[in-house]
């Protein structure tokens, strides 16, 4: 039994069982805790129900603000100690980031772009340049139900994306049977974090994208993403 609840900042004393992993970086204190003060609803952690210890945690934000074309949720870490892995905690933190982005009842004017307005074919919102940590396992099927019966909370994003290194074969297959695509695959993204290898595949990430339900038209996914390469510069510009 375990419990969801805010990540605090000082849950990085507790959390070295879950950073153990290789997939794993562990950043500076301020960083963690920068992600708390501007996006507190985006940041959870779970923590057993009789153990105080972090079984699991996810960190995560919105940008760049509405009504910017490119505005979307973003993951940027995601990590299970693994003793918690494939009891499905995984997608239940990936069903909070996508109703925390998805659709707000009460937002009832969505401001779509006029089709010849933006070309999204080379797009690059900027993003951090940071690792994630990709381990659960869960077997599941996409269940987008809370992000599509809305949300008073949800910020209406047009698609939720996340990064991670090409040989994590692993977290790419779960986010996969999540409704995830490669939209693109940045060439040398985690160059100077190689930590596990310096392949090809460990050097580059896959941004992988889900649409949220205002993009009807699912203009933010591509399906031949692994075949479009773009430098990091695109990415953070």
């Amino acid at each position: 039994m375990s419990m969801i609840r805010p990540f605090d900042p000082t849950d990085i004393l507790r959390f070295n069982n879950v950073n153990s992993d290789a997939w794993t970086a562990t950043y500076h204190n301020g960083y963690y805790a920068s992600y708390t003060a501007q996006w507190p609803d985006f940041c959870v952690a779970v923590e057993g129900a009789f153990d105080p210890s972090i079984k699991a945690y996810m960190i995560a934000k919105h940008e760049p603000p509405a009504p910017d074309p490119q505005h979307h949720g973003h993951l940027t870490a995601l990590s299970i100690a693994p003793e918690y892995r494939s009891l499905g905690l995984a997608r239940t933190l990936m069903n909070l980031l996508e109703s925390l982005s998805g659709s707000n009842p009460r937002i009832s004017n969505h401001n779509h772009i006029p089709e010849d307005e933006h070309d999204h074919s080379n797009c690059g919102g900027h993003h951090d340049h940071h690792p994630h940590a990709h381990g659960d396992e869960a077997e599941v099927e996409v269940d987008s139900e809370g992000s599509q019966e809305g949300n008073i909370d949800g910020v209406d994003a047009w698609f939720v994306d996340l990064f991670v290194r090409c040989n994590n074969k692993r977290a790419i297959e779960m986010y996969e049977k999540m409704g995830y695509s490669v939209y693109r695959r940045v060439v040398d993204y985690y160059h100077g974090m190689e930590g596990i290898g310096s392949t090809r595949d460990e050097l580059d990430g896959f941004d992988m994208r889900k649409s949220m339900p205002k993009d009807s038209t699912k203009r933010y996914v591509r399906f031949n993403g692994k075949d479009i390469l773009v430098s990091p510069d695109q990415v953070w510009a």
